[in-house]
This record gives C-alpha cells, sequence and structure tokens, in this order.
C-alpha cells in the first residue's frame, strides 16, 4: 500500500476541530447510535459558518415533472439575459445528508464569483432512496437542465459539479457519458470527491480520525447508500468510479483533494488515472484542510475564495 502520511490541519480549524473531537468522543462515551436524521441534523449545523451570502440578481426554485413526483431545483444566474456557462450542481452528504438549502451559500459565491448560471439539484437520499436513486435523479437533472432555464440565458453545454459524495455523483455520470454520447458534459469539477466505495485507499488509515470526517462515518454512509449490496465487494466496486471505465473521452476535470482528508488518497488516484488516459486534470491539492472545508468558509474564507476563483477560471478557459 502507497505510503499516506498524515495531514496536519491549519491552525484556522484548531478551535473547530477541538470542539468537533469533543463531541465525537461524548457520542462514542454515551454509545449515542448514527442515525440519518442525528447526522443530517450535525450537516446542517455547519450552516452557522457560511454567513457570506452574496446577492446574486436572479434566484428561482424550479423543478422537473416525473410521473408521480418531482425533482426540486434551484437556479441562480448573477446576469439572467446574458448568456452565460451552466454548472449544473449536486451538493455532498454522503449520499444521505446535504440539501439545496443548507449549498445555498455556496451557489450564490459560485454563480457571483464565476459568472455563471447555477443549478442545485435536489436529488433523493438514502436510505430513504438508496443506490442508484439519487444518481438516477441528477442524470435526469442533467439531460434536461434547459427545461429550468426558460427565464434564464445560458451557453448550451453544461459544466457538473459536485463536492464529496456530489463529485461521485459527478464522476459517476461522466464514466456513463463514454457510453452514451448523449449524455452531455462540458467539463467536471470535483472538491474532494468520493470516487472509491471499497474504501481501499490508505488515507481512511491515516486521516481517518480527528479531522472532522472520521472513516467509521463514511463506512455507515456507504452502508445507507448501498444497504445489502454494501456485503457485496463486487458490486460496490462496480458502482465506484476509479475502478470503473477512465477513458480519454472523459470530460476536462478540475479537481480539489484536502490534506487532511480520510478520502484524499482516492481523489488524488482519480486525478492521475484520468491523466494516465489523456485526460486534461487540473488538480489542486489544499495541504492544510479537510474535508467538508468549503462548508466552513468563515473560518478558511481565503481558501474557500481561492477555490473558487480556480473554478471560475477553469469554466472561462476554452
Amino acid at each position: 500500500m502507497q505510503d499516506s502520511p498524515r495531514g496536519k490541519a491549519s491552525a484556522k480549524l484548531a478551535e473547530f476541530l477541538t470542539q468537533a473531537n469533543h463531541n465525537i468522543a461524548l457520542v462514542r462515551e454515551q454509545n449515542i447510535q448514527f442515525t440519518p436524521a442525528l447526522l443530517r441534523e450535525n450537516l446542517n449545523k455547519l450552516a452557522a459558518f457560511m454567513t457570506c451570502k452574496p446577492e446574486v440578481n436572479y434566484i428561482a426554485d424550479k423543478a422537473w415533472q416525473l410521473d408521480g413526483r418531482i425533482i426540486a431545483a434551484r437556479v441562480y444566474s448573477p446576469a439572467p439575459h446574458s448568456a452565460l456557462p451552466v454548472v449544473v450542481h449536486f451538493h455532498g452528504g454522503g449520499h444521505m445528508c446535504g440539501s439545496v438549502a443548507l449549498y445555498d451559500p455556496i451557489c450564490r459565491q459560485l454563480a457571483s464569483t464565476a459568472q455563471c448560471v447555477v443549478i442545485s439539484v435536489e436529488y433523493r437520499l438514502a436510505p430513504e432512496y438508496p443506490y442508484p436513486a439519487g444518481l438516477e435523479d441528477c442524470e435526469h437533472a442533467l439531460r434536461h437542465y434547459a427545461e429550468v432555464l426558460e427565464d434564464v440565458a445560458f451557453i448550451a453545454g453544461p459544466c457538473i459539479m459536485g463536492d464529496s459524495a456530489g463529485g461521485a455523483i459527478c464522476t459517476s455520470l461522466s464514466e456513463r457519458s463514454l457510453a452514451d454520447p448523449t449524455l452531455d458534459i462540458r467539463k467536471q469539477i470535483l472538491i474532494y470527491p468520493s470516487v472509491d466505495y471499497t474504501m481501499a485507499s490508505a488515507s481512511y488509515e491515516s486521516n481517518g480520525a480527528g479531522f472532522l470526517l472520521e472513516t467509521p462515518r463514511v463506512k455507515w454512509y456507504f452502508e445507507q447508500y448501498f444497504q445489502d449490496a454494501a456485503l457485496d465487494t463486487e458490486k460496490v466496486r462496480a458502482a465506484s468510479p476509479l475502478h470503473g471505465r477512465i477513458g480519454s473521452g472523459l470530460p476536462e476535470t478540475l479537481i480539489f483533494t484536502a490534506g487532511c482528508d480520510p478520502l484524499r488518497d482516492e481523489g488524488r488516484a482519480y486525478a492521475e488515472a484520468l491523466q494516465c488516459a489523456g485526460v486534461k486534470v487540473e488538480h489542486h491539492g489544499l495541504e492544510d484542510m479537510i474535508h467538508a472545508y468549503m462548508l466552513l468558509h468563515d473560518l478558511v474564507a481565503e481558501e474557500c475564495l481561492r477555490t473558487y476563483e480556480h473554478i471560475a477560471r477553469f469554466i472561462k478557459a476554452v
């Protein structure tokens, strides 16, 4: 197994991590079990660290109508009468947490900084809707993105973006696009993506405790997502983009990894695999950041804004 040194977190995160680790220890001491409600509530608490909410000229809640249900979305445009690039955004949260509402500050900042149209997708979550329900929702949203942009000027040919589980969704859709050219993806933007559900990377050991996202919680997320199939190694591996088809036809990729993240090594490995396949890749490693640093904007504003600026340049580049 490749050497995987433990990360060293920024001093900006010291107080936050001390409190987070104290809370995690209390949960263990009191033998409190993971539940969807508890983890969703805990993730939503990170909204307190995203007080920067740029004004955006156009924000509207939209939806795709399917047989018997809808897929909700929120659309952002800083200049709705100007044709701007489109980013279809899939939030993180382990496939079972997160929401359009939680990620509203991120989508506002993205639309504002990158001067793009953002479509934030409210896909179905596990365990109520296990794999591949959320992925199928996101594919529908990508295929029919123009249907929610009837009031907004845009440039055809969307980019896709996601963090953590949202990165898994992006890379899964990109893999599907190799076999189906009608699945149009101009570029993909991945922030500390989850790309290997087998959890085989060494950073699950080196960074698996003390940095907010801990290895047992990731394992529990995946058990809720795959349910009975979580015990089938081959099925889990087959669902993992890192172990799937990686060819030169994959979209140009921008990827960010965090040095203090259990998912760090698989993100690096995915970037390397794309490069070996001849895909144009831009990789930025923020070595003193933790998983979910984009949800901690008030603590690490400089790093977050630098991430948005990289995204803006990547979207605009021909």
